[in-house]
């Protein structure tokens, strides 16, 4: 059993590192204690105050934390907006975009599809850039490039320049959303952790919604100026952003990985308002990253650990890898960007109707994904998964076969038109509820603190090349296959998906970061996830793990 340890016994000064142990911090004086996780804390520890501490944990400066935290994980996830709104205005932009350019099948192809293959290039990027600039910083430029790219788009006079803007926005895009569930991993508690990195996804279908909303609301304007003010309108976020960043902090991990160790307390004084509990987690941090950092591997070396991995990291890579690339081969990009081809085959031939019908999928979309959030740190991962996974694939094929029926005329145009609402709305809307949010929330929670970036880069790499590839063969496979065989195609895809969150995606609902790598097996894996896993058989004072 382990015995109580004083918070200068944890300092990373011991262990080769930069010498600054965490009771040396200013302003956290108080000693800490940490216990096996199986062990009684006593009753006359809790709530005991340090020198220069509080009685306890004041009730208002706890709500204030809360506070600050959430307003850091929404500020955070306004680069997922641009994503969001692509994804939507570009579904009703192509239709007039194919008017004005007179464009061709295959260009409205690349178009639409580039922007997930390029913006592997951010995405790729951003691990490298969020280590060594910071998770802060690198928000900020993914949210310049865009803007740069957004405006070369809204005036661009020929599609060779239109596709040069949707190469940086995409760029731009791919540092957002690979960079945005790192940053909130990072700031969040174990207890809502998994709500909090969900929002970006929320942020995304939000974008999405307004896409649509856009699409409506300007396509009565000319069909040469139309276009081009759905994607100005894009460039909105991008500015918020920019003043948000005036207010939220670093990464106290990241801060800590460069030595920073002082304003890394200051930052978990904030998020946590606790000078006792920001200590702890402070030395579980400090603790982690002197396991690791002391040997200063260079990036080559951390890719080593990624492309050359140990049994526990290939299992994560996996499951990391894996959620991602079923988030998007299932097609829900198909779903959202060709919204208005699938409608239209169901009936639908009017482009304001058209348009009318995608906002209705648009506001369940956003509907479910806040559905999610209040579940998912409840429920639980594994069962929103489950849920989610089986109703996507029960209403890909049941699109499948009413397309079907419309095609051979057995069943009325009214019908189908709404089987065919109601089952695009219903595949959002499941989507929405797990397999959306969740996918972005395991990739970022389950990786050790020195892969994290790069393996979360990797698996937005998975997640981009599968939306890249529904999205640019999604017209021609509806030549080959008819838009019937291209859903029924999906709910194939869909049912191996739901073997796949029963196989390999483990439970980490109320666990910290430290702690997951357990689930993985972290004591087989050697000396660097020895001191996770370590940790993750420790509970902290004054930290909840619910």
């Amino acid at each position: 059993m382990m015995g109580m340890v004083d918070s200068e016994e944890i300092g990373i000064g011991n262990k080769g590192g930069n010498g600054i142990g965490i009771g040396r911090i200013a302003g956290i004086r108080a000693k800490r204690k940490y216990f096996r996780m199986d062990a009684q804390i006593p009753e006359e520890r809790m709530g005991e105050a340090g020198d220069g501490g509080i009685e306890g944990s004041s009730s208002a400066r706890i709500k204030e934390s809360k506070r600050y935290v959430f307003a850091c994980a929404v500020f955070a996830s306004l680069n997922s907006v641009l994503l969001g709104y692509d994804v939507g205005v570009m579904s009703g932009c192509i239709i007039f975009i194919q008017k004005d350019l007179h464009i061709t099948e295959v260009q409205q192809e690349l178009l639409v599809g580039c922007l997930s293959f390029i913006s592997l290039i951010g995405s790729l990027a951003a691990g490298r850039t969020s280590d060594a600039i910071g998770r802060k910083w690198t928000i900020a430029l993914a949210a310049l490039i865009f803007q740069v790219g957004a405006i070369i788009m809204t005036f661009a006079p020929s599609f060779s320049i239109l596709m040069l803007g949707r190469l940086l926005a995409g760029i731009g895009i791919g540092f957002g959303i690979m960079i945005a569930p790192v940053y909130i991993a990072e700031i969040s508690p174990a207890g809502s952790r998994g709500s909090l990195t969900s929002f970006p996804e929320i942020f995304i279908n939000v974008g999405i919604l307004l896409g649509y909303i856009s699409n409506y609301t300007f396509s009565g304007l000319s069909e040469h100026i139309n276009w081009r003010v759905m994607l100005a309108v894009g460039i909105l976020p991008s500015v918020f952003l920019g003043f948000a960043l005036v207010f939220i902090p670093e990464s106290p991990r990241w801060l800590v990985m460069k030595n920073r160790v002082e304003e890394a307390g200051s930052v978990l004084v904030k998020i946590t308002g606790s000078e006792k509990e920001a200590a702890e987690k402070l030395a579980e941090i400090q603790e982690v990253v002197s396991s690791t950092a002391g040997s200063d591997e260079s990036e080559k070396a951390i890719w080593l650990r990624i492309l050359k991995p140990t049994k526990v990291v290939k299992q994560m890579l996996v499951t990391g890898l894996g959620i991602q690339f079923f988030q998007q081969i299932t097609g829900i990009d198909a779903t959202v960007y060709y919204s208005p081809k699938i409608l239209s085959s169901a009936g639908i031939k009017s482009d304001n109707k058209l348009l009318a019908a995608t906002v209705a999928v648009g506001f369940t979309k956003t509907a479910f994904i806040l559905i999610a959030i209040l579940l998912i740190d409840r429920v639980g991962r594994k069962p929103l998964l489950y849920v989610s996974t089986i109703g996507m694939t029960i209403c890909l094929f049941c699109l499948a076969i009413s397309l079907r029926l419309l095609d051979q005329n057995l069943v009325s145009q009214n019908v189908g038109i709404g089987v065919a609402i109601l089952t695009v709305c219903g595949n959002v809307a499941f989507f929405s509820v797990g397999l959306g949010p969740i996918a972005w929330v395991t990739s970022s929670e389950i990786f050790p603190l020195i892969v994290r970036a790069q393996a979360v880069a990797l698996g937005t790499v998975a997640n981009r090349v599968s939306s890249g590839v529904v999205a640019m063969s999604f017209l021609s496979l509806c030549d080959w296959l008819s838009v019937s065989g291209t859903f029924f195609m999906f709910g194939v895809l869909s049912t191996i998906s739901v073997w796949f969150m029963y196989k390999f995606v483990p439970e980490t609902k109320g666990r910290s970061l430290e702690q997951i790598t357990e689930l993985f097996g972290g004591e087989d894996d050697g000396e660097w996830n020895e001191k996770e896993m370590e940790l993750g058989n420790v509970k902290y004072q004054g930290i909840v793990n619910q």
